[in-house]
Protein backbone atom coordinates (compact mmCIF):
# COMPACT_ATOMS: atom_id res chain seq x y z
CA UNK A 1 0.00 0.00 0.00
CA UNK A 2 0.88 3.46 -0.62
CA UNK A 3 -0.23 7.07 -0.77
CA UNK A 4 0.33 10.02 -2.60
CA UNK A 5 -1.42 13.56 -4.02
CA UNK A 6 -2.36 15.13 -6.98
CA UNK A 7 -3.02 18.80 -7.86
CA UNK A 8 -6.52 19.60 -8.28
CA UNK A 9 -6.85 22.87 -10.40
CA UNK A 10 -10.80 23.38 -9.38
CA UNK A 11 -11.35 25.54 -6.38
CA UNK A 12 -14.71 23.96 -5.10
CA UNK A 13 -14.49 21.02 -4.48
CA UNK A 14 -14.67 19.54 -1.08
CA UNK A 15 -11.96 17.43 -1.07
CA UNK A 16 -9.55 19.55 -2.05
CA UNK A 17 -7.16 21.04 0.73
CA UNK A 18 -3.86 22.38 0.81
CA UNK A 19 -1.57 19.92 1.96
CA UNK A 20 1.98 17.97 1.60
CA UNK A 21 2.67 17.93 -2.24
CA UNK A 22 4.72 15.55 -3.91
CA UNK A 23 3.94 17.16 -7.24
CA UNK A 24 5.94 19.96 -5.83
CA UNK A 25 2.74 22.20 -5.84
CA UNK A 26 2.46 24.33 -2.17
CA UNK A 27 0.69 26.70 -3.95
CA UNK A 28 -2.48 24.34 -5.01
CA UNK A 29 -5.24 22.68 -3.58
CA UNK A 30 -4.90 19.19 -3.72
CA UNK A 31 -6.37 15.60 -3.01
CA UNK A 32 -4.35 12.12 -2.09
CA UNK A 33 -5.17 9.17 -2.84
CA UNK A 34 -4.28 5.60 -1.51
CA UNK A 35 -3.77 2.72 -3.72
CA UNK A 36 -3.52 -1.08 -2.61
CA UNK A 37 -1.48 -3.58 -5.24
CA UNK A 38 -0.93 -7.14 -5.11
CA UNK A 39 2.38 -7.77 -4.86
CA UNK A 40 5.33 -8.90 -7.14
CA UNK A 41 4.78 -11.56 -9.39
CA UNK A 42 1.02 -10.56 -9.60
CA UNK A 43 1.10 -6.82 -9.52
CA UNK A 44 -2.57 -5.85 -10.20
CA UNK A 45 -4.01 -3.16 -7.77
CA UNK A 46 -7.19 -3.71 -5.91
CA UNK A 47 -8.08 -0.97 -3.78
CA UNK A 48 -8.37 3.06 -4.75
CA UNK A 49 -8.98 5.47 -1.76
CA UNK A 50 -9.40 9.10 -2.03
CA UNK A 51 -9.17 11.45 0.45
CA UNK A 52 -9.34 15.32 1.67
CA UNK A 53 -5.56 17.08 0.21
CA UNK A 54 -4.36 17.55 3.93
CA UNK A 55 -4.65 13.81 5.22
CA UNK A 56 -1.74 12.60 5.98
CA UNK A 57 -0.11 8.55 5.27
CA UNK A 58 -0.87 7.43 9.01
CA UNK A 59 -4.71 8.81 8.84
CA UNK A 60 -5.12 7.63 5.32
CA UNK A 61 -3.64 4.13 6.05
CA UNK A 62 -6.93 3.18 7.83
CA UNK A 63 -9.48 3.94 4.88
CA UNK A 64 -7.03 1.86 2.65
CA UNK A 65 -6.42 -1.19 4.90
CA UNK A 66 -10.25 -1.80 5.54
CA UNK A 67 -11.34 -1.12 2.24
CA UNK A 68 -9.11 -4.54 1.38
CA UNK A 69 -8.27 -6.51 4.84
CA UNK A 70 -11.39 -8.81 3.85
CA UNK A 71 -9.89 -10.05 0.30
CA UNK A 72 -6.80 -10.89 2.23
CA UNK A 73 -5.92 -14.37 3.42
CA UNK A 74 -4.50 -15.24 6.52
CA UNK A 75 -0.78 -14.69 7.63
CA UNK A 76 -0.91 -12.06 4.13
CA UNK A 77 1.83 -9.77 4.59
CA UNK A 78 1.21 -5.93 4.30
CA UNK A 79 3.65 -3.73 3.52
CA UNK A 80 3.53 0.20 3.56
CA UNK A 81 6.67 2.56 3.84
CA UNK A 82 7.45 4.36 7.35
CA UNK A 83 4.91 7.45 6.36
CA UNK A 84 2.06 5.24 7.43
CA UNK A 85 3.70 3.65 10.14
CA UNK A 86 2.41 4.34 13.46
CA UNK A 87 0.92 1.76 16.85
CA UNK A 88 -1.92 1.89 16.47
CA UNK A 89 -2.17 0.69 12.29
CA UNK A 90 0.63 -2.39 13.01
CA UNK A 91 -1.87 -3.04 15.94
CA UNK A 92 -4.59 -3.29 13.28
CA UNK A 93 -3.09 -5.47 11.21
CA UNK A 94 -1.67 -7.84 13.54
CA UNK A 95 -5.77 -7.33 15.33
CA UNK A 96 -6.97 -9.07 11.85
CA UNK A 97 -4.25 -12.06 11.87
CA UNK A 98 -2.18 -10.43 8.83
CA UNK A 99 1.63 -9.53 8.69
CA UNK A 100 2.85 -6.18 8.56
CA UNK A 101 6.35 -4.91 7.19
CA UNK A 102 7.16 -1.11 7.15
CA UNK A 103 9.89 1.33 6.99
CA UNK A 104 11.39 2.64 10.49
CA UNK A 105 12.45 6.46 11.20
CA UNK A 106 15.82 6.41 13.00
CA UNK A 107 15.88 7.51 16.58
CA UNK A 108 18.01 7.99 19.64
CA UNK A 109 17.66 3.84 20.66
CA UNK A 110 19.25 3.50 16.80
CA UNK A 111 22.01 5.88 16.88
CA UNK A 112 23.68 3.76 20.15
CA UNK A 113 23.27 0.73 17.98
CA UNK A 114 24.62 2.81 14.61
CA UNK A 115 27.47 3.91 16.94
CA UNK A 116 28.62 0.41 17.61
CA UNK A 117 27.62 -1.09 14.32
CA UNK A 118 30.42 -2.89 13.69
CA UNK A 119 29.88 -4.67 16.93
CA UNK A 120 27.62 -6.45 15.94
CA UNK A 121 29.06 -8.42 13.50
CA UNK A 122 26.70 -7.09 10.46
CA UNK A 123 26.38 -9.59 7.67
CA UNK A 124 27.21 -8.85 4.17
CA UNK A 125 24.03 -9.01 2.06
CA UNK A 126 25.34 -7.10 -1.25
CA UNK A 127 28.84 -6.60 -1.65
CA UNK A 128 28.79 -4.37 -4.63
CA UNK A 129 26.58 -2.20 -3.41
CA UNK A 130 28.21 -2.53 0.52
CA UNK A 131 24.96 -2.97 1.87
CA UNK A 132 25.27 -4.92 5.72
CA UNK A 133 22.74 -4.99 8.19
CA UNK A 134 22.00 -6.96 11.86
CA UNK A 135 18.70 -8.33 13.02
CA UNK A 136 17.32 -6.74 16.19
CA UNK A 137 14.71 -8.77 17.58
CA UNK A 138 11.55 -7.18 19.82
CA UNK A 139 9.13 -9.00 22.11
CA UNK A 140 6.42 -8.53 19.13
CA UNK A 141 8.32 -7.64 16.26
CA UNK A 142 12.23 -7.70 14.57
CA UNK A 143 13.88 -4.85 13.59
CA UNK A 144 16.58 -4.95 10.12
CA UNK A 145 19.12 -2.50 10.17
CA UNK A 146 21.54 -1.98 7.22
CA UNK A 147 24.00 0.00 6.20
CA UNK A 148 24.54 0.89 2.55
CA UNK A 149 28.00 2.19 1.61
CA UNK A 150 26.35 3.61 -2.01
CA UNK A 151 23.50 5.15 0.02
CA UNK A 152 26.29 6.68 2.43
CA UNK A 153 27.82 8.18 -0.40
CA UNK A 154 24.70 9.39 -1.88
CA UNK A 155 23.87 10.72 1.10
CA UNK A 156 27.01 12.83 2.09
CA UNK A 157 27.08 14.66 -1.33
CA UNK A 158 23.66 15.90 -0.56
CA UNK A 159 24.65 16.90 2.38
CA UNK A 160 27.20 18.50 1.35
CA UNK A 161 25.73 20.47 -1.53
CA UNK A 162 23.05 21.83 1.42
CA UNK A 163 26.32 22.80 3.44
CA UNK A 164 27.24 24.78 0.06
CA UNK A 165 24.09 26.30 -0.62
CA UNK A 166 23.98 27.76 3.28
CA UNK A 167 27.54 29.30 2.85
CA UNK A 168 26.05 31.59 -0.43
CA UNK A 169 23.04 32.03 1.18
CA UNK A 170 24.95 33.30 4.37
CA UNK A 171 27.43 35.24 2.06
CA UNK A 172 24.38 36.90 0.28
CA UNK A 173 23.15 38.12 3.47
CA UNK A 174 26.23 39.10 5.07
CA UNK A 175 27.44 40.97 1.74
CA UNK A 176 23.60 43.19 1.87
CA UNK A 177 24.43 44.42 5.53
CA UNK A 178 28.08 45.35 4.87
CA UNK A 179 27.05 47.27 2.00
CA UNK A 180 23.62 48.86 3.07
CA UNK A 181 21.58 46.53 0.10
CA UNK A 182 18.31 45.27 0.60
CA UNK A 183 18.28 41.66 1.69
CA UNK A 184 17.64 39.58 -1.18
CA UNK A 185 14.40 39.15 -2.61
CA UNK A 186 14.73 34.95 -2.02
CA UNK A 187 15.42 35.56 1.90
CA UNK A 188 12.31 37.67 2.59
CA UNK A 189 8.72 37.44 3.41
CA UNK A 190 6.93 38.54 0.28
CA UNK A 191 2.78 39.22 1.66
CA UNK A 192 1.69 42.86 1.06
CA UNK A 193 -0.59 42.19 4.34
CA UNK A 194 2.80 41.51 6.52
CA UNK A 195 5.48 44.27 7.26
CA UNK A 196 8.22 43.06 8.99
CA UNK A 197 11.23 44.82 10.35
CA UNK A 198 14.00 42.67 9.53
CA UNK A 199 17.36 42.59 12.07
CA UNK A 200 19.74 39.76 10.38
CA UNK A 201 23.16 39.45 11.40
CA UNK A 202 25.39 35.82 10.31
CA UNK A 203 27.77 34.29 11.86
CA UNK A 204 30.48 34.74 9.18
CA UNK A 205 31.56 38.14 10.79
CA UNK A 206 32.87 35.92 13.58
CA UNK A 207 33.82 32.56 11.90
CA UNK A 208 36.29 31.64 9.11
CA UNK A 209 34.68 29.87 6.10
CA UNK A 210 36.71 26.76 7.74
CA UNK A 211 35.04 27.62 10.79
CA UNK A 212 31.19 28.19 9.23
CA UNK A 213 31.42 25.04 7.02
CA UNK A 214 32.33 23.03 10.36
CA UNK A 215 29.94 24.37 12.17
CA UNK A 216 26.88 23.49 9.59
CA UNK A 217 28.82 20.11 8.80
CA UNK A 218 28.28 19.43 12.85
CA UNK A 219 24.15 20.26 12.40
CA UNK A 220 23.79 18.91 8.75
CA UNK A 221 25.56 15.33 9.46
CA UNK A 222 23.83 13.51 11.89
CA UNK A 223 25.75 10.36 11.49
CA UNK A 224 22.85 8.15 10.16
CA UNK A 225 24.15 8.94 6.47
CA UNK A 226 23.74 4.97 5.13
CA UNK A 227 21.54 3.69 7.51
CA UNK A 228 18.44 2.87 7.60
CA UNK A 229 15.28 0.34 9.40
CA UNK A 230 13.30 -2.52 8.32
CA UNK A 231 10.18 -3.20 10.61
CA UNK A 232 8.02 -6.32 10.60
CA UNK A 233 6.11 -8.75 12.47
CA UNK A 234 7.34 -11.67 10.35
CA UNK A 235 11.20 -13.10 11.48
CA UNK A 236 12.75 -13.47 7.97
CA UNK A 237 16.87 -13.31 6.91
CA UNK A 238 18.04 -10.21 6.23
CA UNK A 239 17.86 -10.63 2.94
CA UNK A 240 14.31 -11.69 2.68
CA UNK A 241 13.15 -8.47 4.36
CA UNK A 242 15.26 -6.21 2.04
CA UNK A 243 14.47 -8.26 -1.02
CA UNK A 244 10.20 -8.32 0.03
CA UNK A 245 10.29 -4.17 1.09
CA UNK A 246 12.09 -3.27 -1.80
CA UNK A 247 9.18 -5.02 -4.41
CA UNK A 248 7.00 -2.54 -2.75
CA UNK A 249 8.61 -0.07 -5.23
CA UNK A 250 6.50 -1.66 -7.96
CA UNK A 251 3.29 0.79 -6.63
CA UNK A 252 5.32 3.89 -7.39
CA UNK A 253 5.34 2.76 -10.71
CA UNK A 254 1.34 2.70 -10.56
CA UNK A 255 1.39 6.24 -9.36
CA UNK A 256 3.73 7.50 -12.61
CA UNK A 257 1.57 5.35 -15.02
CA UNK A 258 -1.74 6.69 -13.22
CA UNK A 259 -0.29 10.57 -13.59
CA UNK A 260 2.06 10.67 -16.38
CA UNK A 261 1.06 8.13 -18.78
CA UNK A 262 -2.89 7.15 -18.19
CA UNK A 263 -3.03 11.07 -17.68
CA UNK A 264 -5.51 11.64 -14.61
CA UNK A 265 -3.54 14.95 -13.98
CA UNK A 266 -4.21 17.79 -13.77
CA UNK A 267 -7.34 17.48 -12.20
CA UNK A 268 -9.37 19.84 -13.49
CA UNK A 269 -12.78 19.22 -11.97
CA UNK A 270 -15.20 21.83 -9.67
CA UNK A 271 -17.00 18.60 -7.86
CA UNK A 272 -15.99 15.68 -5.37
CA UNK A 273 -17.66 13.31 -7.92
CA UNK A 274 -16.05 14.55 -11.10
CA UNK A 275 -12.80 14.12 -8.32
CA UNK A 276 -14.34 10.37 -7.97
CA UNK A 277 -15.27 9.73 -11.74
CA UNK A 278 -12.10 10.79 -13.25
CA UNK A 279 -10.05 8.66 -10.45
CA UNK A 280 -12.03 5.73 -11.01
CA UNK A 281 -12.09 5.95 -14.70
CA UNK A 282 -7.85 6.09 -14.35
CA UNK A 283 -8.16 3.64 -11.90
CA UNK A 284 -10.08 0.77 -14.05
CA UNK A 285 -7.57 1.94 -16.97
CA UNK A 286 -4.83 1.00 -14.86
CA UNK A 287 -6.53 -2.42 -14.04
CA UNK A 288 -6.84 -3.23 -17.59
CA UNK A 289 -2.95 -2.50 -18.33
CA UNK A 290 -2.11 -4.56 -14.98
CA UNK A 291 -4.38 -7.21 -16.24
CA UNK A 292 -2.88 -7.42 -19.44
CA UNK A 293 0.54 -7.27 -18.24
CA UNK A 294 0.08 -10.55 -16.01
CA UNK A 295 -1.83 -12.31 -18.57
CA UNK A 296 0.99 -11.69 -21.45
CA UNK A 297 4.29 -11.58 -19.68
CA UNK A 298 6.17 -10.11 -22.63
CA UNK A 299 4.77 -7.10 -22.06
CA UNK A 300 5.54 -6.95 -18.10
CA UNK A 301 8.19 -4.32 -18.94
CA UNK A 302 6.33 -2.10 -21.80
CA UNK A 303 5.49 1.18 -20.66
CA UNK A 304 2.32 1.82 -20.56
CA UNK A 305 2.34 5.01 -22.58
CA UNK A 306 3.28 2.30 -25.80
CA UNK A 307 0.85 -0.03 -24.61
CA UNK A 308 -2.21 2.47 -24.97
CA UNK A 309 -0.83 3.56 -28.18
CA UNK A 310 -0.89 0.62 -29.54
CA UNK A 311 -4.23 -0.37 -28.38
CA UNK A 312 -5.49 3.48 -29.26
CA UNK A 313 -4.38 2.88 -32.89
CA UNK A 314 -5.84 -0.64 -33.35
CA UNK A 315 -9.01 -0.37 -35.96
CA UNK A 316 -11.95 -2.88 -35.92
CA UNK A 317 -14.28 -2.48 -39.30
CA UNK A 318 -17.59 -4.39 -38.40
CA UNK A 319 -19.31 -5.44 -42.06
CA UNK A 320 -22.86 -6.25 -42.00
CA UNK A 321 -23.74 -5.15 -45.49
CA UNK A 322 -26.61 -6.76 -46.88
CA UNK A 323 -27.71 -8.07 -43.24
CA UNK A 324 -25.07 -10.65 -43.64
CA UNK A 325 -23.84 -12.00 -41.07
CA UNK A 326 -21.59 -9.18 -39.48
CA UNK A 327 -17.80 -10.17 -39.45
CA UNK A 328 -15.04 -8.08 -38.26
CA UNK A 329 -12.16 -6.80 -39.85
CA UNK A 330 -8.81 -5.52 -37.52
CA UNK A 331 -6.38 -3.19 -38.92
CA UNK A 332 -3.13 -1.16 -37.97
CA UNK A 333 -1.76 -4.22 -36.49
CA UNK A 334 1.57 -3.59 -34.35
CA UNK A 335 3.69 -5.88 -32.03
CA UNK A 336 1.54 -5.27 -29.16
CA UNK A 337 -1.45 -5.10 -29.86
CA UNK A 338 -1.14 -8.29 -31.86
CA UNK A 339 -0.06 -9.70 -28.35
CA UNK A 340 -2.82 -8.66 -27.00
CA UNK A 341 -5.06 -9.98 -29.83
CA UNK A 342 -3.67 -13.19 -29.33
CA UNK A 343 -3.90 -13.76 -25.99
CA UNK A 344 -7.37 -12.71 -25.56
CA UNK A 345 -8.90 -14.00 -29.14
CA UNK A 346 -7.17 -16.10 -30.52
CA UNK A 347 -6.71 -14.17 -33.37
CA UNK A 348 -3.49 -14.98 -35.46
Amino acid sequence: MDWTSIVLHGKEANLGKYGYSRDHRPDKKQITLGITELADPINIPIGLTIEPGNTNDQKHFEKTYLQVKDRLKRDSLVIFDKGANSITNTAMIRADNLQYMTAKKLNKSDDRIISRFDEYNPLTIDAEKGIKGIKIQKPNSVNYLFFSKNLQKEQLESRARKILRQMHEAKAIQESIDYGKKIPKRFRINNLLIDVEYSIQTKLIELSDDEAVKLLEENIITGREGFFCLKSSKNLTLAEALLTYRKKDTIEKIFNSLKNEIEIKPLIVWTDNSIYGALIIGFITQLFISLMRYEIPELKHISTKFIKKALSNLTVTVDSWGRKVKTYVYSNFDAINMMVLRSNWGIS
